[in-house]
């Protein structure tokens, strides 16, 4: 293995996690009859740093490729994204991981992941340097990444670990794949992750999950027997609602609304790239929060994961032109 270096410079947000080549038939049906394909780079981890980083923000990148075109598809097009990728290791032996969507019809979709033994999936704790997250602002993680392999669950541990004992604040969004892992180890990482995590991003359904409660006033409290410290659950549509200080400041933004819905995938991802981005321009919680839901509409009007991701001026724009209130409860 070895590394590509860059400036080491300090990081508002640095994330680790596994980003893969995603191919979509150009026309919709069963995917045995496709034979021209779309291809573009997708991580729910790198989707929120590059939201960040058109937003201004400096961002990290902690992961592994493969000695491929896709790692380096993957590498070109996150470092052209302003991302620092200098943490990036490309393993000559693994590949880097590949997936499918089959559009059958707007309601009907299918997932193919190929990402078994993948580069990524065998990062370890020793490829995380320690300094690099310590000068960080905030760490960035999922909880895809812990369901990868036993090693990558290590990882994640070692970083929150690192994150701790730096007194850098760590940001969690549960992201549940079912798929992945069982859901008995699902649940206790999830619950663990979350307990040594400063915010949370959870969506009604991992509270669900998680609580067994669709109450997200019910389920921000459990949140916060855990230890964390501020709960943001995302609702859709409806916007989302927060509570923060052991529930101390809450409140419940209402979504912005698009005129079609056109690929909601990525619109979470974009959610947490607008509350970080928010609380690095210290806004509010409030604020950030409808700061996260804008962006999150912005992302679910644009096919792709990334592609609906705005600078400033279009993020401004759309805020100013469209409803979205804040409302105490």
């Amino acid at each position: 293995m070895y590394s590509i270096r860059g400036k080491g410079e300090i990081m508002d947000v640095i994330s680790i996690g596994e980003t893969m080549v995603l191919f979509t038939p150009i026309t919709m049906g069963k995917m045995r009859y496709a034979n021209q394909f779309t291809s573009r780079i997708a991580g729910a981890e790198t989707n929120t740093l590059i939201g960040l980083s058109r937003l201004g923000h400096r961002t990290g990148w902690i992961s592994q490729l493969g000695k491929d075109e896709f790692g380096t598809q993957i590498l070109t097009t996150t470092k052209g994204e302003g991302i620092d990728v200098s943490q990036v290791t490309i393993d000559e032996k693994a590949p880097t991981g590949v997936f499918f969507k089959e559009i059958i019809n707007q309601d009907n979709v299918n997932i193919y992941y190929y990402r078994k033994h993948s580069a990524a999936s065998q990062l370890t704790p020793k490829q995380v340097n320690k300094d690099y997250i310590a000068k960080a602002k905030y760490l960035y993680i999922s909880g895809i990444t812990p369901a990868l392999s036993p090693s990558c669950k290590e990882t994640i541990y070692h970083a929150i670990n690192i994150a701790k004992e730096n007194e850098v604040k760590v940001v969690f969004d549960p992201n549940l794949r079912r798929k992945l892992w069982s859901e008995s180890e699902a649940r206790e990482t999830l619950l663990s992750i979350s307990g040594k995590s400063d915010i949370v991003l959870p969506g009604i359904g991992e509270c669900e999950f998680l609580f067994g409660t669709q109450d997200y006033k019910q389920a921000s409290d459990s949140f916060h027997a855990l230890g964390t410290e501020t709960v943001v659950i995302k609702l859709g549509d409806k916007g989302a609602y927060y509570s923060s200080n052991a529930g101390k400041e809450k409140g419940y933004v209402e979504g912005f609304s698009v005129k079609m819905v056109v690929d909601p995938v990525g619109a979470g991802d974009g959610f947490a790239a607008g509350v970080l981005s928010g609380l690095l321009d210290h806004l509010t919680i409030g604020e950030a929060v409808k700061r996260g839901c804008a962006i999150g509409a912005m992302v679910c009007s644009v096919n792709g994961d990334i592609e609906g991701l705005p600078d400033r001026e279009e993020l401004n724009q759309f805020m100013n032109s469209s409803a979205g209130d804040e409302v105490k409860r």
